[in-house]
């Protein structure tokens, strides 16, 4: 369900010669900041985990991705990173944020991040989802232990999260229909198995995923598994 995400992505960052900055939050082996720096944009991810960060640091290098930067930072800590306060015109945060407890902390230290009029893109699971394995049942985590802490979020959810924080949520979508869904349930069966076999034969699917998400959502009425928010940094007071 990563390209899904990337293809949401993609549609809200053109191809800039403008110096653009954007902040990767939580950017794992640096799969996003590197193809947002290949349209142009100045990256800088952040991961806690140093050896994620050396296996961005080696993709972004090898795909010849000289805008794309990593540094090691715990996002729950973003607030202290002063230096970053008023720096981008881009913030995204994929499937990270229902990892954090406070998670109106992490967002209010986007807010910091952002220009104003910059623009926060985030996704997360939909609480409304139908579960892909046993595990999206939950429980979900009490600390901060690396699953998630939350099942997800609705839009009503949303929107309480975002309230005056001086965002203004301009839309809320979905992304991973019943399609990918499926192709990610069948990846899944494969853990403790020879993961190959599952990427091989899933492979050619995901090339497929979004023909066919726009075709099966004609006739099931299966809910997106990812919520994908898009706000933007007011310049003028604007609630949510």
């Amino acid at each position: 369900m990563t390209r899904d995400r990337w293809l949401w992505l993609k549609k809200r960052l053109p191809r800039t010669l403008n110096d653009e900055t954007l902040l990767d939050v939580g950017c794992g082996t640096g799969a996003f900041s590197i193809a947002a720096a290949k349209r142009g944009y100045h990256c800088l991810g952040l991961s806690w985990d140093k050896a994620d960060m050396e296996i961005a640091e080696e993709r972004a290098a090898l795909c010849g991705a000289a805008k794309a930067d990593f540094r090691i930072c715990d996002i729950r800590d973003l607030d202290r990173q002063e230096d970053l306060k008023g720096k981008f015109d881009f913030a995204i945060c994929c499937e990270n944020i229902e990892h954090v407890i406070d998670d109106r902390r992490l967002v209010l230290a986007m807010f910091a991040c952002l220009k104003p009029g910059g623009r926060l893109l985030l996704t997360s699971p939909n609480y409304h989802y139908k579960a892909v394995s046993e595990g999206d049942l939950g429980p979900f985590e009490k600390e901060e232990l690396g699953w998630h802490v939350r099942r997800g979020y609705s839009r009503g959810q949303v929107l309480d999260l975002f309230c005056d924080t001086g965002f203004f949520v301009e839309d809320i979508s979905f992304c991973s229909g019943w399609f990918s869904q499926k192709c990610t349930g069948f990846l899944r069966w494969f853990d403790g198995r020879p993961f190959i076999f599952g990427w091989v034969l899933t492979l050619p699917l995901r090339y497929l995923s979004p023909a066919m998400d726009r075709l099966s959502a004609l006739f099931f009425l299966h809910p997106g598994y990812s919520i994908c928010v898009e706000a933007y940094k007011t310049k003028h007071g604007l609630k949510t």
